[in-house]
């Protein structure tokens, strides 16, 4: 358009103008799609994983398809901003014995104290009792989900979530968890 305001015998017609400014939109559409998809593909190829840290330091990572191939349970989990959702994990306590956390009729005495500290991507930290988390002691449940509502947890809650069923608020449930770690309440000498 300015080269025909320079130059009187430019020789785009008008139709021509239009066809170079679709080509030009079009193909700046073609690079923010192709943008958006290779940054889908990227942060999709970065393993999402939960690390998990035992009582004795001993520690694992579990990625999302190890975590979507163990066995599953439900739990509901209140919402503050509508309808109770009903979540998909696996439970809290198989994790933590998986890098030596005492569970069921082990799980006594000085045990019964440690702490288990769950942290987010985005620093948030809740603490439980390692006794809370347990089946034995506790009847509602306590699960690392990936999926709510039968689909896997949204960016903004996942990949992985920490729900606690039977909580009144789900400020304890916190999403977007990286680590998992028990932390002995009297550690060894």
């Amino acid at each position: 358009m300015w080269l025909r305001s320079i130059t009187p015998s430019a020789t785009l017609s008008q139709g021509e103008d239009m066809w170079e400014n679709r080509g030009m939109r079009l193909a700046t559409v073609f690079v923010a799609v192709g943008y958006a998809a290779l940054s889908l593909a990227v942060s999709g190829a970065r393993a999402q994983s939960v690390t998990l840290r035992g009582p004795t330091g001993q520690t694992r990572s579990v990625t999302a398809a190890e975590l979507a191939a163990m066995p599953h349970q439900s739990a509901s989990l209140v919402n503050e901003h509508g309808p109770a959702k009903r979540y998909e994990g696996v439970a809290l306590t198989d994790l933590l014995q998986s890098v030596g956390a005492p569970a069921g009729k082990t799980l006594r005495g000085p045990a019964l104290a440690d702490i288990v500290v769950v942290t987010a991507s985005d620093g948030y930290r809740v603490a439980l009792g390692l006794g809370e988390i347990d089946p034995g002691v506790r009847s509602e449940k306590i699960l690392l989900a990936d999926r709510v509502e039968g689909a896997p947890l949204p960016g903004g809650e996942g990949p992985f979530r920490l729900v606690i069923e039977g909580d009144l608020r789900p400020v304890r449930s916190a999403r977007m968890v990286t680590a998992i770690a028990v932390e002995p309440a009297h550690p060894a000498n």
